[in-house]
């Protein structure tokens, strides 16, 4: 039982902060509050099917292609539709509502689009769906593949920001993006890369999702109010935070399905969000302002 929910949590919870990363890098460094990155997830996933159902292509292979295409649509749409926010605010405070409304509406657009193309239906493929033993209990060879490359990619991730110039440019201009230029950061350049960056790690979570589990044009929605849980609970912009959340929550929501109901895992997630809103107003490793 303990390692069945062990399994569980891990696998739910490296996806989760997987999915979280994204949003934060574009949150916390690029300070877009993309209200439509949960429909990102959803067209990665839905382009994985079509891949693996229609041209027999693994969905291995179907990431190598999917992400970066995410990167380079995530770039275009921030050169495109967001720079021109950016430069009209000056990155002042107006750049939030400006960014939210904008997604809002972007969220629509790619919804309606995936809804025309696939309708409303669940859909999903068969990969890796047979059990692995491990230590007298069962899992799905599709999740623990799914667990390794959540684990491999958000471990990457973490260790390019924490340990190159280039991390630590990003770094620099989510702590303070007003200073950031004083040290020779070009904060467009960086907020630019964070962007795109979060988009393929997005679209990667989308192909991983797609791996095992059914999904739909309108559950983007959902993906996108988890991924803003996990990283308000880990502290804006913070990485580190991003993988603890991902994991708490992972670990909660498999605790609450397998010992008390299915059904309340939402409200399992919502309540330590609110906890850790009530004791730690600025999530577990955000830092206060001054």
């Amino acid at each position: 039982m303990f390692l069945d929910l062990l399994i569980s949590g891990l696998t739910l919870g490296g996806l989760y902060a997987l999915v979280a990363m994204g949003l934060t890098l574009q949150c916390g460094v690029a300070r877009i509050m993309n209200l439509s990155y949960g429909e990102f997830l959803i067209a990665s996933a839905f382009l994985a099917y079509l891949l693996t159902s229609k041209l027999q292509i693994n969905p291995v292979a179907a990431l190598l292609l999917i992400v970066p295409l995410g990167f380079v649509v995530s770039w275009l749409v921030y050169r495109v539709l967001m720079l021109p926010l950016v430069r009209r605010s000056k990155a002042g405070a107006s750049l939030d509502v400006d960014s939210i409304l904008a997604t809002f509406g972007l969220l629509f657009v790619l919804q309606g689009m995936m809804l025309v193309s696939f309708g409303g239906n669940y859909v999903s493929y068969s990969f890796l769906s047979f059990p692995v033993h491990i230590a007298g209990t069962q899992v799905a060879a599709n999740r623990l593949l799914v667990f390794v490359f959540a684990v491999v990619l958000g471990g990457t991730t973490y260790l390019l920001m924490k340990n190159t110039r280039t991390g630590t440019a990003v770094r620099a201009v989510a702590a303070a993006p007003n200073f950031a230029p004083l040290v020779g950061i070009n904060v467009l350049m960086i907020s630019t890369l964070a962007f795109a960056l979060g988009g393929a790690m997005v679209s990667a979570s989308g192909v991983l999702i797609s791996m095992f589990l059914p999904f739909s044009a309108t559950m983007g929605v959902l993906f996108t109010m988890k991924a803003l849980v996990i990283v308000i609970m880990g502290g804006v912009g913070n990485l580190k935070g991003c993988l603890v959340a991902g994991l708490l929550l992972g670990f909660t929501e498999a605790t609450v399905a397998r010992l008390v109901d299915p059904g309340l895992t939402i409200a399992a997630n919502y309540a330590l969000f609110l906890l850790v809103l009530l004791f730690l107003p600025n999530g577990l490793y955000g830092k206060a302002a001054r």
